[in-house]
């Protein structure tokens, strides 16, 4: 990985090689989201830009060529890259990734709520996508319960789907770029991330209001807001390990299991960064 990572910032060439050719991978999202990170902070934002808009403009001319729809390449692009190029950017300004990371949950929420400002009935809007899914299922003789697929779980799951996509973008290019063998600058551990209190509060307070008021709005942004801390969590886990105090085998079973406990795991790993979001587990072991 870092032979990968020196080779992408070496030269502008191989920046926009491997901008292209990630982008064509499956999860392009992550992939090239990752490249994206990695060049912003190893080149600068200014360098990183100019990058992309040559390997957006082979793709542009290698869509023309073999008549791919040009829209849906652009659209890709645009959601790909500009994200976490932003990310990166705000990384790379405030050199704090604690930061970084809180902005972006304040943007998850921010989109929640623009969602339904804009979006008058949600149902009507997700429908063509429910409707291609059950065909999806019904080709393929998939086990899914379309029933539990409403308006709101589509809503919340998008916004969650994309903001862990591109938070873990950032995170993932960060640590190549921290595999560089040049000197690299210090953001702040992933080990150390805190989402802090206000985010943390903000939650509690929301959860307050969708008690008493029924409002669909508030009961999903609560729920953002408390599902966010599963990245909390996972970093306490690193933390752990890098105490002393969760052996190897731990932190990679953690890893493995997560793509078959999804909910259960995220659940608890939220459950436990939200608290230390308030208790600081972490600074009360070390006094301790």
């Amino acid at each position: 990985m870092q032979a990968i990572a020196a080779w992408l910032v070496a030269r502008p060439q191989n920046a926009v090689i491997g901008l292209a050719v990630t982008l064509l991978l499956p999860a392009p999202q992550l992939t090239s989201g990752v490249i994206m990170v990695l060049l912003v902070l190893g080149q600068g934002t200014k360098l990183a830009l100019i990058e992309a808009c040559i390997a957006a403009s082979v793709l542009l001319t290698v869509s023309l060529i073999f008549g791919v729809s040009i829209s849906s390449i652009v659209t890709l692009m645009a959601g790909t890259w500009v994200p976490v190029l932003l990310l990166a950017a705000l990384l790379l300004g405030s050199r704090s990734l604690a930061l970084t990371v809180q902005v972006s949950v304040i943007i998850a929420a921010l989109t929640l709520l623009g969602f339904y400002i804009v979006v008058v009935d949600p149902v009507a809007f997700w429908q063509p996508y429910m409707t291609m899914m059950a065909e999806l299922v019904e080709q393929n003789n998939l086990q899914l319960n379309l029933e539990l697929l409403t308006a709101e779980v589509m809503t919340v799951s998008a916004v969650l789907a994309f903001w862990m996509l591109y938070t873990a973008g950032l995170l993932l290019g960060y640590a190549l770029y921290k595999r560089l063998p040049q000197e690299t600058s210090e953001f702040g551990r992933f080990r150390n991330l805190n989402l802090g209190r206000v985010i943390a509060f903000t939650m509690a307070v929301m959860s307050i209001l969708a008690f008493f008021v029924d409002a669909a709005w508030l009961q999903n942004l609560a729920f953002i807001l408390f599902v966010v801390f599963w990245i909390q969590g996972l970093a306490i886990v690193h933390w752990m390990h890098a105490e002393g105090l969760l052996p190897l085998a731990a932190l990679i079973a953690v890893y493995v299991l997560l793509p078959f406990l999804q909910v259960l795991l995220m659940t608890a790993l939220a459950a436990f960064g939200y608290m230390d979001a308030w208790f600081s587990f972490r600074r009360r072991f070390k006094k301790a």
